[in-house]
């Protein structure tokens, strides 16, 4: 039996995405899953309604001191223990600092090496700098695609046993097939939605590509773009996400494109159902759940031809070159016009999601915890 910390900051939250989103989902599976080991969940608060119940080796820590996470409160707590970890897990880019406990982070892509304008200073200088901690100095890394790790071995020239590729998963109770067309329906009055639309859904910034995707609706008759994220931010990062937002009107769009700001859990699975296709026109992703979570809805896919993207849809979904208009717009006539690629897309779709689930994750991310 092996004693394991895990920072549960980023999943206790109330609107989860990204690493928020994987950092929950592993807590989940890891408490169903594994009875052998004994686990501390490291919280800044109580834990929400939704985490994981305590039980007999496995339970949570509220550190009283919370600020400065990784330089400040983890590395405290784990002073102060009497009995010490085996290994402490983190989710996210940054392992804590000041201790010779084994370590092990979690790496979601180094879109901060490749675009580096699309972050603000304090942002960028925290990434590139935390990270590379964190890479140099953990026992071990765990990383969610094949790009992803060939990524790290570019830039920062690890040893390949050093890494683990764990690929993330969707929830099957909560995204599969809705033949029910008035539940559709009423929830896409509730946006003001009232024609055959194309989704996109995650954070409005600049590395999503979503002006190039507003553009390429510039011809498009007959459908709209749904644009599902939240759009907050300071500084540098709130002007480029107010730039996005006001691409509609310099195209003179703004009838085609519906914002909707951030779309709650039980709404977003009926609005993947509702589409014509799911669209990820991203620069760069270290993975990709949304369209994943779209094919388990059997809603075909359309994602750029770079990074993780194709890893995850395969066969089932069209590859666009993301700095292409033109091809991102002939996409998107296609899956719209032609049907019998679109009954064979969808169809494929739900074959692809089968490929990852959570569960599998979380046993990859057990493995490297108790080998480490």
């Amino acid at each position: 039996m092996k004693n394991i910390w895990i920072d549960g900051f980023e999943a206790n939250v109330l609107q989860r995405m990204g690493s928020g989103q994987v950092a929950y989902n592993l807590l989940d599976q890891i408490e169903k899953l594994d009875q052998k080991n004994d686990y501390t969940v490291l919280l800044a608060s109580e834990p929400l309604v939704d985490m994981p119940k305590e039980r007999v080796g496995f339970r949570y820590k509220i550190l009283k001191l919370n600020r400065l996470k990784t330089f400040l409160a983890i590395p405290w707590a784990l002073i102060k223990t009497k009995e010490k970890p085996d290994v402490i897990f983190s989710p996210t880019h940054y392992i804590p600092r000041f201790t010779n406990i084994k370590r092990v982070g979690m790496i979601f892509d180094l879109s901060y090496k490749l675009f580096p304008e699309f972050l603000p200073k304090k942002d960028l200088y925290k990434l590139t700098n935390w990270s590379m901690y964190s890479i140099k100095n953990a026992s071990h890394i765990i990383t969610i695609s094949q790009s992803a790790k060939k990524d790290l071995l570019k830039f920062y020239k690890i040893d390949k046993d050093k890494i683990t590729v764990a690929y993330p998963g969707f929830n099957d109770k909560q995204f599969y097939p809705v033949k029910d067309q008035d539940k559709i329906s009423l929830v896409l009055k509730k946006y003001g939605i009232d024609m055959p639309y194309i989704l996109y859904t995650g954070t409005i910034q600049p590395k999503k590509n979503l002006v190039r995707l507003i553009e390429a609706f510039r011809k498009i008759e007959g459908l709209k773009l749904v644009v599902g994220g939240k759009y907050s931010g300071e500084g540098r990062q709130a002007w480029m996400t107010k730039e996005i937002l006001d691409v509609p009107k310099k195209f003179g769009i703004d009838n085609k494109v519906i914002f909707t700001n951030f779309i709650p859990s039980e709404d977003l699975p009926i609005l993947m159902n509702g589409a014509v296709a799911y669209i990820l026109p991203s620069l760069w992703e270290g993975f990709g759940i949304p369209p994943l979570e779209a094919m388990a809805c059997g809603t075909p896919t359309i994602v750029s031809n770079v990074s993780s993207l194709p890893e995850v849809v395969g066969d089932a979904g069209l590859l666009v070159d993301p700095y292409s208009i033109d091809e991102i717009e002939q996409a998107i006539r296609l899956i719209s016009i032609d049907k019998k690629l679109h009954a064979r897309l969808a169809k494929k779709s739900l074959e692809q999601a089968k490929k990852f689930s959570w569960e599998k994750m979380a046993k990859s991310v057990i493995r490297v915890l108790e080998n480490v």
